[in-house]
């Protein structure tokens, strides 16, 4: 019995998907989002009886899949010798585990999402389905990460200026 939210689905099937899911979520935010910005972990991660480890998490995840992963994948599919086959191995190894983590920091939705994206990466035929099929995915990557950015207390961070120092004097 196949999992559905890892049954293969065509390239275009896909990027309709994920500009779908981008546009529901441009202007408004996922409930998962939300509720980690709550607390409301499902999976009760966090050390020690309190969340803020998990948002780190969370927004560390979301940020490398785009800005790292994402792009860098796009970006090996427009070199000369990119190799269709290594790609796919390291999306399905990389890939699939930020998706396991997504899960793990309170986004079960944004894991099945990037489990179908690895999905039908591996049904990919060529670097350029692949650079389309990734593209679509940062697009969506992007705007999800912003989301977590949203809900994470940046504030927290004013507990924790660096010491003022002395500069050398001529």
């Amino acid at each position: 019995m196949s999992n559905p939210a890892t049954a293969t689905i065509t390239t275009d099937q896909m990027i309709a998907l994920l500009e779908r899911e981008r546009e529901a979520i441009w202007r408004t935010m996922p409930h998962e989002v939300a509720a980690i910005g709550r607390g409301e972990i499902p999976r009760g991660t966090g050390a020690r009886g309190q969340y803020l480890s998990t948002l780190m998490f969370a927004e560390g995840e979301t940020r490398t899949l785009a800005d790292e992963m994402f792009w860098g994948l796009i970006e090996v599919c427009r070199k000369p010798d990119a190799d269709l086959g290594t790609l796919k191995m390291i999306i399905s190894q990389i890939i699939g585990y930020k998706a396991d983590f997504f899960d793990f920091v309170g986004l079960p939705a944004a894991a099945a999402m990037v489990h179908q994206y690895v999905a039908a990466s591996e049904a990919t035929a060529s670097l350029d389905e692949l650079e389309r099929l990734t593209g679509a995915a940062l697009s969506w990557a992007n705007r999800l990460h912003m989301w977590v950015d949203h809900v994470y207390p940046w504030g927290v961070g004013d507990g924790f200026r660096k010491p003022k120092t002395k500069t050398a004097t001529a």
